[in-house]
């Protein structure tokens, strides 16, 4: 994985998780780096949380991996499943009590599962590259962010949407590959690029729903009149982006 790696928390507080890989999936005990077994393509597989450490189903049967942290890892140009999902990037299982499940990918493929997850794929498409710039912002600006629980962001719209390869399509993963590396900035720090659905025709400065206000928030035209208020009302309009990409 490159450096620019990010770590998204899909699973935590579970007993039972099951994983799978499409092709030459290895698992790996996180502590030692070493190969505990390659996984059959296209099998589910049970990990259960056993006292100090994790156990996987093989034929019926549970075996102790003797380690609490695994790594899962598909082979070249293959995806893992967690979650009845399709993703990109290697996982992470630990057990600290009960099961937590990670996914470790790089940013801009991270982002393929964001976008369609985030705004539909059939919108215009410079609404798309707008809805993949917000994106990247704000993974990059919000990096650490649960580092305490061992990820960066969640994969719910309490940071963003991410629905793995299982969401991706041609015309987003375009939109994501266009804008590669571009982010919103402000005093050459990036800034975390808040959207909301729809803003009912004037986006809000950011302490009116925040405790305090952010100099690159303001109140603004957000091109939404048509759609009905959904959502924060901060930042980007994803309607009124849709909207200003038509008339161009």
């Amino acid at each position: 994985l490159n450096a620019n790696a990010i770590k998204i928390g899909l699973v935590e507080n579970a007993d039972i998780v099951t994983i799978g890989g499409s092709n030459s999936t290895m698992l790996i005990d996180g502590k030692s780096g070493k190969m505990l077994m390659g996984l059959d393509d296209m099998t589910a597989y049970k990990l259960k949380s056993v006292r100090n450490s994790i156990a996987i189903e093989v034929n019926k049967k549970y075996y102790d991996t003797k380690t609490n942290k695994l790594i899962i890892k598909s082979g070249k140009n293959g995806f893992v499943s967690v979650k009845n999902k399709w993703y990109r990037g290697e996982f992470i299982v630990v057990n600290n009590n009960r099961l937590s499940v990670i996914n470790n990918i790089p940013l801009e493929d991270y982002l393929l599962g964001v976008v369609p997850s985030e705004m539909p794929s059939r919108w215009n498409y410079e609404a798309l590259k707008a809805q993949s710039i917000a994106a990247r912002s704000y993974a990059v600006a919000n990096i650490g962010k649960n580092g305490s629980k061992g990820y960066d962001l969640k994969d719910t719209t309490a940071d963003q949407a991410y629905g793995g390869a299982s969401a991706e399509t041609p015309s987003t993963n375009r939109a994501v590959a266009d804008t590669k590396g571009i982010v919103a900035t402000y005093n050459q720090h990036v800034i975390p690029a808040y959207y909301c659905s729809s803003a009912g025709g004037q986006t809000k400065n950011s302490g009116e729903v925040w405790t305090k206000n952010l100099p690159y928030i303001r109140s603004v035209n957000s091109f939404d009149k048509d759609v009905k208020k959904n959502g924060h009302g901060i930042g980007m309009s994803q309607h009124g982006a849709n909207n200003m990409a038509k008339q161009i």
